[in-house]
């Protein structure tokens, strides 16, 4: 259904009320539920979504205070919001939060390694590509004043080279900016390097919104690491387990069992926690599975545990995609208070870092009380049949 013509409407309300009033009558069905409040897309129906009708409300639950220490040395306290459908979720979190914040807070690390994309060309001519770097570098920073190339990795198979740039984008998460670069450097080295053909903008080796163990290794976006020390009181008293048991859970499920299994990356559900503040901070949710590839380590430590995590690919930005959106801008804007001396984004990925750290070790504990049945159950709200 082509819904691009006919829609007068001078708001993005207004607009998005008379495309779901058309989907209405053509499908006979209630959409109803789907209608926009005034002024809670902005301009979501311009720069967001094609042809939207209506917005689906999610749930946006508090977790926290949670005590951090960042790479800049500075200490804060984080307030999580969470977007999820998820019962039990929140109060998981939130738990976690409070064991951390009572055992002294959560440290955490970042690397910047730049948002990649990976220009597939036909041909030979890896050597000419990386000999002619310091003509096509200019090419790919020209296309935005907010894009700098950090550094660039070539590879070959059979007959293609693909070339992946890594780039800083300022503020941005920047997917939109180093694909525009890509686009110009692919065009360059197609017109001035014999031999070679551009075939695409996007090869695959950058593993966008894919699950690799070359991002797994090396990184992507900000690599976060978030470390703490659990006490055997704490571990006691909040988590209602002991350090035997959190360590037999960890060495069954994240050693053994990740294992069997061959996962890349080996966690309890880092997912969770990074797809729930993605999506209510305006970030592109995609991103969630390079967040999967997160490492979780327990380790016997003097007085208690030591918890760690450690995500290769944190990708996330203060402006553009869904971060202009109203409720979302507001999330955002909660979560980063107080600002700190690190650039925003690497605060912001650190946030995210320490909150993975707070959702896993609180399943650990659940999963060594073996209560996490049935706190969904209570928290979830399951229907027995």
């Amino acid at each position: 259904m082509d819904l691009r013509t006919g829609i007068t409407g001078k708001t993005g309300d207004s607009r998005c009320n008379e495309r779901r009033s058309r989907i209405e009558k053509e499908l006979g069905a209630d959409l109803s539920a789907l209608k926009p409040s005034a002024g809670s897309i902005g301009s979501a129906d311009e720069k967001n979504c094609e042809q939207m009708l209506g917005h689906v409300p999610l749930p946006v639950g508090y977790a926290g205070p949670l005590s951090v220490t960042f790479s800049s040395g500075e200490k804060k306290d984080l307030h999580l919001p969470l977007a999820t459908t998820e019962g039990a979720l929140v109060a998981s979190v939130n738990r976690g939060c409070k064991a951390l914040s009572a055992s002294g807070g959560v440290k955490t690390t970042s690397i910047h390694h730049g948002i990649s994309r990976s220009i597939a060309f036909r041909g030979r001519g890896r050597k000419e590509i990386g000999q002619s770097a310091s003509k096509w570098m200019p090419i790919a920073q020209a296309t935005s004043g907010h894009l700098k190339v950090l550094k660039y990795d070539l590879d070959e198979a059979d007959d293609f080279v693909f070339l992946t740039l890594f780039c800083d984008t300022d503020e941005a998460m920047g997917m939109n900016m180093v694909t525009i670069a890509a686009q110009a450097v692919g065009e360059w080295i197609e017109k001035n390097i014999d031999g070679l053909e551009f075939i695409t903008v996007a090869g695959n080796v950058d593993s966008d919104k894919k699950a690799s163990a070359r991002v797994h290794t090396h990184g992507r976006g900000y690599e976060v690491t978030a470390e703490a020390i659990l006490t055997d009181d704490v571990i006691r008293d909040v988590l209602k387990s002991t350090p035997e048991a959190l360590l037999a859970v960890a060495d069954a499920k994240l050693k053994h069992g990740s294992k069997i299994a061959g996962t890349i990356g080996s966690n309890l559900h880092a997912a969770n926690i990074i797809a729930a503040l993605y999506l209510a901070t305006g970030q592109d949710a995609a991103h969630v599975v390079e967040g999967s590839l997160t490492d979780t380590s327990v380790k016997a430590a003097s007085g208690g545990l030591k918890i760690s995590v450690r995500c290769p690919a944190i990708l996330v930005g203060l402006r553009g995609g869904g971060t202009t959106l109203p409720a979302q801008s507001q999330c955002l804007e909660m979560l980063m208070k107080p600002k700190t001396s690190l650039h925003p984004k690497a605060q912001l990925a650190e946030s995210i870092g320490a909150a993975v750290l707070a959702g896993e070790i609180s399943l650990l504990a659940a999963q060594a009380t073996h209560s996490l049945a049935s706190a969904h159950g209570k928290l979830g709200r399951l229907q027995k049949n």
